[in-house]
């Protein structure tokens, strides 16, 4: 019998001796909608998209700050980050209030925001437990080591190529 180290070995693929073989933005589409979903269904029992986890994480992290900078912080076009506050506004999780001056404006988080990100923590620490286990410990760090080369790699590309994305 196998243990479970034997059985999480990536197989080996003949492709890797004649370089990468199909699309890579489909093979990381696929994984990402696999993985997305897996934290979909479980942050929909606190009725939060992960998007909106993320955004009242940073906030809480980040501000009181400015729309712009928090849309550079999170590495998304400022009209995405505008679209995806509009609900959290809404729900009375955070606030666009006035800044320095009377054209800027800062993000802050409310008190009802920190109870619901807290709440939502719980439901993103379950899914992500969950992913360690069905992938292992040493490949999901493996994979967050990768995805942070290839960032620091790619962000030397001009940005018309390498574009912004949520």
């Amino acid at each position: 019998m196998q243990d479970d180290t034997t059985l999480r070995e990536p197989v080996a693929s003949p492709a890797l001796a004649g370089g990468p073989q199909g699309c890579t933005n489909f093979k990381l589409r696929q994984l990402m909608r696999r993985v997305a979903n897996h934290y979909d269904i479980e942050m929909a029992k606190c009725d939060l998209k992960t998007t909106q986890y993320s955004l009242l994480s940073h906030v809480l992290k980040l501000g009181p700050i400015r729309p712009s900078d928090l849309a550079v912080a999170m590495k998304m076009d400022a009209s995405t980050l505008t679209r995806n506050l509009r609900p959290l506004v809404d729900a009375g999780w955070v606030t666009l209030e006035a800044g320095a001056d009377a054209r800027s404006r800062l993000v802050h988080i409310t008190d009802a925001g920190r109870d619901k990100r807290a709440q939502a923590q719980r439901h993103w620490k379950a899914a992500q437990l969950a992913l360690n286990s069905a992938l292992g410990a040493e490949r999901v760090m493996a994979l967050h080591a990768l995805v942070d080369d290839s960032l620091a790699l790619l962000a030397a590309l001009p940005a018309q190529e390498a574009g912004h994305d949520e």
